[in-house]
């Protein structure tokens, strides 16, 4: 089957999204109020900052102002993997906080743990399943890659096993898998929308005020100011991740990156005896550009990554989710992927943005004398983080020392990007040599080589 016929009937929408269970808007803000705490942003990191902050300061007031509806964008649409690590990856940790790694993999599993309670505590239905990961080998200079890691995590008590061909085809059957790092408690996997609309409700139970359809429009000292209305606010939690920040000074420490998604109809019980896949673990390749892919409660595979796409002058703009190139060749990678599956036909298909820093992971910090916090930078793994960067903004915004804050991860900035042209330059020359690594066994070119001297770079 061509990519484009398995594509024909695919919706241009986000799966996720496309639920009859999802809640209705809340009204805007249409007048002048107070709060003690407003949160900027009703995607993961402001929900959890809001939720958060209920359960550590219960007499607090606060108020979450998003400007379309919560989780419509990143956090209602990613691929739903909830991933322990903080630093974006055991080997981002390792290469920048070697001596606060342990202390940073410690607290990245308590984090974990602590969303599954969160959950089954609210009673939140988002398909929860704490199924570990699979990173796979389906080239040769990869298995060498996965042993490093293995031993260096095991080292630190990490639950993961180094599988050969014959033992991760047992687990989800590839031909193009020759080994696989199995991590069999570090993930779980969720559904993403229902994870937002759960926390949404849980925040209103606890007596927070959400006003959706309410963009800010402008931020002065301690007021928030939309098209109809205003919230003046003790303190200020700024959660607009890949946007724009109302901190301008913060706008060239991320960029937006488009990341595209397909999703299948789903598997017949035949189709997935084909392909094994009973433990459901969440699956990525092990290349610099990266496929991830796992299944849903009624066995659809959600296949998504490998292409990401950065636009001059940090462009947002919603006619960049839907690419018929670039989701064409997300499918014939999904048939070579699983040959077996041929005929199988996609339902949905979508795009949306996300944000990177020059660390790859979340950073943290204050504005106005500490009045106003701010957690970004997540680069594609912030289901989980989010959670932990919640816990941040709220220690740095009412003074509270923890072993959070005393940590050089948190304390410390990324250097921003450079301005146009050259950011747009130096974006694509890392992507071109990311891919020529890939096809060249791994082989680092002279630019990555001087990125990573530099502490620099541009992770997909």
């Amino acid at each position: 089957m061509l990519p484009s016929s398995a594509l024909r009937d695919a919706q241009p929408r986000a799966f996720w999204l496309d639920d009859p269970f999802a809640p209705a808007a809340a009204e805007p803000l249409v007048d002048d109020q107070r709060a003690d705490l407003a949160v900027v942003g009703g995607g993961y990191t402001g929900l959890w900052t809001a939720l958060r902050a209920k359960e550590r300061y219960p007499g607090l007031d606060i108020v979450v102002l998003e400007a379309s509806t919560c989780g419509h964008a990143a956090s209602g649409r990613n691929g739903g993997f909830c991933d322990s690590s903080l630093t974006h990856g055991f080997r981002n940790g390792q290469a920048r906080w070697p001596e606060e790694l342990p202390t940073l993999e410690r607290l990245g599993e308590e984090n974990l743990d602590a969303i599954g309670a969160t959950i089954a505590q609210y009673g939140i239905d988002c398909g929860w399943e704490r199924t570990g990961e699979l990173t796979v080998a389906t080239a040769p200079h990869e298995l060498a890659d996965l042993a490093e890691e293995a031993e260096a995590r095991q080292a630190l008590g990490h639950h993961v096993k180094l599988l050969d061909a014959v033992e991760v085809r047992a687990e989800v059957d590839s031909p193009t898998y020759l080994g696989a790092l199995a991590d069999h408690s570090g993930t779980a996997l969720v559904e993403p929308a229902r994870l937002v609309w759960g926390l949404r409700q849980a925040c209103l139970d606890l007596g927070v005020r959400i006003f959706e359809h309410s963009p800010v429009t402008g931020l002065r000292g301690d007021l928030l100011r939309t098209a109809t209305g205003s919230i003046r606010a003790d303190r200020i939690a700024l959660a607009t991740n890949a946007f724009p920040s109302l901190l301008r000074r913060l706008r060239l420490y991320t960029v937006p990156v488009y990341d595209l998604v397909l999703m299948t109809e789903p598997l017949s019980a035949d189709q997935l005896r084909s392909i094994g896949w009973q433990g459901r673990q969440g699956v990525g390749d092990a290349s610099n550009l990266f496929h991830y892919y796992r299944l849903t409660r009624d066995n659809r595979i959600l296949w998504g990554g490998y292409t990401p796409l950065y636009y001059f002058g940090s462009r947002i703009d919603p006619a960049l989710e839907q690419r018929d190139g670039i989701h064409e060749l997300l499918a014939r990678h999904f048939f070579a992927t699983f040959p077996q599956l041929e005929g199988l036909r996609f339902t949905h298909r979508w795009g949306g943005v996300i944000d990177t820093s020059t660390r790859f992971c979340a950073f943290f910090g204050t504005a106005s004398e500490g009045r106003i916090a701010y957690a970004l930078g997540y680069t594609g793994l912030g289901v989980a983080a989010t959670r932990f960067g919640a816990d941040v903004m709220l220690d740095l915004l009412y003074g509270e020392k923890t072993e959070r804050t005393e940590l050089r991860m948190v304390r410390e900035r990324p250097l921003p990007f450079p301005p146009e042209p050259v950011r747009s330059a130096g974006i694509h020359l890392t992507r071109w040599s990311m891919a020529h690594a890939d096809s060249h066994a791994g082989h680092r070119n002279l630019w990555l080589r001087t990125l990573d001297r530099l502490g620099l770079g541009f992770d997909f």
